[in-house]
């Protein structure tokens, strides 16, 4: 069986989200193991750690490769990618899974094309899981 190489690479920074969202490790890997079922990814399996006085990073290992979220709740960012290899499982649908439960007051995204010759970047869209149902 010969396997695709083609993948998406989607990288966000938000601004303006609530200390709290960004501050709370377990929270955060529940939103992102939802985001992951929701473009449809397999979820193998999930790190996190807390850190102190604050912050968060959660890794979420996919069958399809990363998504994963470092925070910054002092400053209200959040930095998320996820890429996804092959073309059954759209990353913009985890991404926006995620922007639509950290409700920021900005978004910033840009969609990296691998595995098919140079890295092409584009802008990203933030895709609903509704949205990717239709």
């Amino acid at each position: 069986m010969e396997y695709s190489t083609f993948g998406r690479h989607v990288a966000v920074d938000t601004w303006g989200v609530a200390f709290d969202k960004l501050n709370n490790a377990e929270w955060l890997q529940s939103q992102l193991v939802e985001a992951a079922e929701a473009s449809g990814a397999c979820v193998l399996s999930v790190q996190s750690k807390q850190f102190e006085p604050q912050g968060a990073t959660v890794l979420v290992l996919l069958s399809e490769s990363p998504l994963s979220i470092h925070t910054y709740p002092e400053k209200g960012l959040p930095g998320f990618d996820c890429y996804t290899c092959g073309e059954t499982v759209d990353p913009q649908v985890a991404i926006g899974y995620l922007v639509e439960g950290l409700q920021p007051e900005k978004a910033h995204a840009k969609k990296l094309i691998r595995g098919v010759g140079e890295i092409t970047v584009a802008e990203a869209e933030m895709k609903t899981a509704a949205l990717a149902a239709k």
